[in-house]
């Protein structure tokens, strides 16, 4: 599966292939221009401008655009964070760095879960210098980075493919996830909001809980451009997390905010490298 496989098609007009293949030359086309007009898409498909809606809403429910007024972007905003393309690109800097320092945080022998972000992602490239280690992902892309990777006895949790993510999703996946249990969890946030992160898709957090229920010590990956964002759905308190690392970038009077909340947080450039805080109860 790659990140070319096409949206799913459910709706009142779900009629097989044309509606298939419809909505995927919308998707790619929003995708290549950034933003396309709905009435321009309707005379592009010979449909009607309701079926280009419901065409629109189902995209977005899948995380491939954003619905705005007129037409469809595929742009990032505060409320829509892209799809994984364009999450890759954003703040890379940023994610590389917190990465290479929760790479320290990982000891040979270590069992590790990785969520579905870019972050995450960046931390899985590292991971078999840290080896021998097990990983445990729902990410596709991770997946393939990983793969023959020596050091690196690799997990895939299967479920419900979703393009949008690159990602395993629903049920299955959480079911295969509550059947493990690992020493590490890395995973990051769509948002920050008043000490929560949230996220825009009810799977996306189903999973993240599930991994969270599964691991001993919990560690979570944020830049600072978190703290801007909206989220939909909450999916836990910082105060959750064992450690949370952010960039220098964060602003001081988020940072203090959220100590004050008593988040163990970590600042990179200000802290020194990251270690475990003393145990105690959450």
């Amino acid at each position: 599966m790659t990140d070319d496989a096409l949206p799913s098609t459910t709706g009142p007009d779900a009629d097989g292939g044309s509606t298939r293949r419809r909505r995927e030359a919308i998707r790619k086309r929003v995708t290549d221009e950034g933003f396309v007009r709905i009435k321009d898409l309707a005379a592009a498909h010979d449909v009607s401008a309701m079926t280009i809606h419901r065409d629109l809403d189902e995209l977005q429910s899948t995380g491939w655009l954003r619905k705005v007024r007129g037409g469809a972007t595929a742009e990032p905003s505060a409320s829509y964070h892209g799809d994984v393309r364009h999450r890759r690109q954003a703040m890379a800097a940023e994610k590389h760095a917190l990465a290479a320092a929760a790479a320290g945080l990982v000891g040979a022998g270590a069992t590790v879960m990785i969520d579905e972000s870019t972050t995450a992602l960046e931390l899985a490239r590292l991971l078999p210098g840290r080896g021998p280690v097990t990983v445990i992902t729902n990410f596709l892309a991770a997946v393939n980075a990983l793969t023959g990777e020596p050091g690196v006895d690799l997990i895939a949790l299967g479920g419900a493919y979703y393009p949008a993510y690159d990602a395993f999703l629903g049920l299955r996946t959480t079911e295969a996830i509550r059947s493990l249990r690992a020493d590490l969890l890395f995973m990051s946030t769509t948002a920050i909001t008043n000490g929560q992160c949230y996220h825009q898709s009810q799977e996306t957090v189903a999973v993240k809980r599930a991994l969270m229920d599964s691991a001993d010590r919990r560690v979570l990956l944020a830049d600072h451009s978190k703290f801007t964002k909206n989220g939909l759905f909450q999916l836990a308190p910082l105060t959750d997390f064992d450690l949370v690392i952010v960039d220098a970038a964060t602003p001081e009077s988020e940072v203090e905010a959220q100590r004050a909340r008593g988040v163990r947080l970590h600042v990179l450039g200000r802290d020194g490298a990251p270690s475990w805080p003393a145990p105690t109860d959450r």
